[in-house]
């Protein structure tokens, strides 16, 4: 009884390994028809959650680089140099948490669309270990502009609002490829919570928040999206 135990624990332990490798590869060639974060938000609604979501599907090529930019200014800097793991950002967030989980986020961008992709809203360590686990895979079997384009395209940026397109659409009512530096700031200003934060009208803090974007994509430049693409295609 007690190998029969064994054998059973030693399938499920290399089925939790080799699985999330599986998921990550086909993530590399298939656009995602549906992800963990937008399922459980159909399952567990918040409040304020519309009857019916949005969300339009578009490829790399479609959005602007303005947002591109947008979005490594405000949430990961270091998104074109790194491995999917900010250590020192992990670090510190250990030392600041108690024994009920993590406190706040610090992920890279790499981690967020893990999240959003292959997982669902929780603050533990044992999901933050996972989604790590999925971040590493998904570094050595996908691009960076894949990372970028599938994150862009499922990340909520309101109530039931996933994608750029679909937010680029309902708040400036154009296509995410012309949105212009000013629009994409207002857009990633509200990612950190877009369920109390809107890009437009603006408030005094989408304001400010922008102006600072705006200021770190200049410093940034166009450069940092160029690091992204593979050597034979830079």
């Amino acid at each position: 009884m007690i190998g029969f135990i064994k054998r059973w624990l030693l399938r499920l332990l290399l089925l939790a390994l080799v699985l999330p490798f599986l998921l990550v590869l086909a993530g590399k060639y298939i656009d995602p028809p549906v992800w963990g974060w937008q399922l459980h938000r159909n399952i567990f609604p918040p409040q304020g959650y519309p009857p019916r979501a949005a969300h339009l599907w578009v490829p790399i090529e479609a959005i602007s680089p303005n947002v591109q930019l947008a979005v490594i200014a405000s949430e990961d800097q270091h998104f074109p140099n790194h491995h999917g793991v900010d250590i020192n950002a992990i670090l510190t967030i250990i030392k600041q948490t108690g024994s009920g989980g993590p406190s706040r986020g610090g992920s890279t961008i790499t981690q967020q669309t893990a999240k959003n992709l292959f997982l669902f809203p929780s603050r533990t360590f044992l999901r933050k270990g996972v989604e790590l686990y999925f971040s590493l895979w998904m570094e050595l079997l996908w691009e960076k502009t894949r990372i970028l384009e599938v994150y862009l395209n499922i990340v909520e940026f309101g109530p039931g609002l996933f994608g750029v397109e679909a937010a680029s659409q309902t708040f400036f009512g154009i296509p995410a490829s012309r949105l212009n530096a000013q629009q994409a700031a207002q857009l990633a200003a509200v990612l950190p919570n877009p369920y109390r934060m809107q890009p437009a009208p603006m408030t005094p803090y989408i304001q400010q928040r922008s102006r600072w974007i705006r200021q770190q994509m200049r410093q940034l430049g166009p450069q940092t999206l160029n690091k992204l693409k593979p050597v034979a295609a830079q």
